[in-house]
């Protein structure tokens, strides 16, 4: 039986984006899971790697369901199993490996660049991508880094914005699988949040602005990271 890559949504009608995109286009499997609307943990034998996405709920709230992700994380790290995750995703990675998720000194929305670290992680993680490149991000919350965890990148708001722990395991804040789509929605849906004084937070004409453009060079980090993490599943 094939193995399949099993993508976790925190909220209803929310899409996994270029993530899903990414698989199809690489010819690997994969499967949406919805705990809240009552969808079961899959079997942890049938898959090759777990993909966590971003909501709007904290962590810290004490879902039942999420407290089942966070288990099925714990579990994943004992079998060497390649983990993924996407701003609340990462959050829930970091909490499963011991740390805390708290309040980040600005909430970070919109389009905002990110400096990349020196060490040995960053280098293979992300090599062909400028030293400063430009992520999306929305967020008001931020991961501790686990022990063991090295730096990715960071951004002016935010210090932690990814990790990586035992060679196979990405946790980001930020959204690289943001699609055109995705930000249009998300930006109108919320556009009355957006009307805030502050570098920090964009207004919705700034989110949208060059949007074509902004996505293209997003999608050529992503392919850069996912290819790493895909990696990781061929190694295991």
């Amino acid at each position: 039986m094939e193995k399949t890559v099993a993508i976790f949504l925190h909220m209803q009608d929310d899409q996994p984006g270029y993530i899903s995109d990414y698989l199809l286009k690489n010819n690997i499997s994969h499967k949406l899971v919805r705990l809240f609307n009552g969808d079961q943990i899959p079997d942890i034998n049938e898959v090759c790697g777990l993909v966590f996405m971003g909501g709007t709920m904290s962590v810290n709230d004490g879902i039942d369901w999420l407290n089942e992700e966070i288990a099925l994380i714990k579990e994943a790290v004992k079998r060497n199993i390649p983990i993924l995750g996407h701003c609340l995703g990462g959050q829930l990675i970091s909490v499963a490996l011991g740390a805390k998720v708290i309040s980040n000194p600005h909430e970070e929305i919109g389009w905002h660049y990110c400096s990349k670290e020196t060490n040995e992680a960053s280098k293979e993680w992300l090599k062909g991508v400028e030293d400063d490149f430009l992520m999306f991000h929305w967020h008001k919350e931020t991961f501790d880094l686990p022990s063991g965890a090295k730096l990715l990148f960071s951004s002016d708001y935010c210090d932690n914005q990814a990790f990586i722990i035992n060679h196979n395991i990405l946790a980001m804040q930020c959204h690289v699988e943001m699609t055109e789509s995705l930000v249009e929605d998300w930006a109108f849906s919320w556009r009355n949040h957006l009307k805030v004084n502050g570098k920090n937070i964009q207004s919705y004409e700034e989110i949208i602005d060059n949007l074509s453009e902004k996505i293209q060079a997003l999608n050529k980090v992503a392919n850069i990271l996912y290819d790493t993490w895909v990696s990781k599943i061929y190694d295991h």
